[in-house]
């Protein structure tokens, strides 16, 4: 908790500084760059957090993956918080930068799960379906596959939620059926 607000300081500061200077997308592309690195690599995100390393070396580390491929105003913030031993919330600070990046752009969050991986059609049909449910301009649909939905779709925006698969139906119908009327409970 004390982390996210950390990180969620950093980000507010981040953000300011970004738009200050006009590189609000670069600075968020390479929030999700690190995001990524942070995702597909287990060891890095060790090295981050291990009391062990020395704060100059996790530095040196930064500096050699990101110099040349981030916006120099990332690659000081990265600076900043190795020299303030916070390496470990530099993963928090690259997910809070997205969401505070969305709130600035105007961005609503919807995920949709079903059964199999969506074709651009279907996904257009259910950013649509979201637009309705959110009075935000633009949708950030993120998929979710779960094969144990047996079929239909879960939407969810926000704090709603269109629960249209099969797995809800067939649990609403068990509970039909254990609400027998014709039995009298004693």
């Amino acid at each position: 908790m004390a982390d996210i607000r950390a990180a969620s300081r950093y980000v507010k500061a981040l953000l300011d500084l970004a738009i200050e200077k006009n590189v609000v997308e670069e600075v968020h592309n390479d929030m999700l760059l690190f995001s990524s690195v942070c995702e597909s690599n287990r060891d890095f995100v060790l090295m981050l957090d291990s009391p062990i390393i020395k704060h100059a070396k996790k530095r040196e580390i930064l500096q050699a993956l990101f110099k040349g491929k981030v916006n120099a105003l990332t690659l000081s913030i990265f600076d900043i918080i190795t020299s303030k031993n916070r390496e470990p919330l530099l993963p928090s600070i690259a997910k809070e930068f997205h969401n505070a990046y969305n709130t600035f752009k105007d961005v609503s969050k919807a995920t949709i799960t079903t059964t199999i991986k969506l074709d651009p059609a279907l996904k257009a049909e259910f950013e649509k379906m979201a637009k309705t449910l959110t009075v935000r301009k633009q949708i950030e649909l993120i998929e979710k596959v779960d094969k144990e939905m047996i079929g239909g779709f879960m939407l969810q925006v926000g704090d709603k939620q269109i629960d249209a698969s099969i797995k809800n139906k067939l649990k609403s119908l068990k509970v039909k059926f254990n609400q027998n009327p014709y039995i009298k409970e004693f």
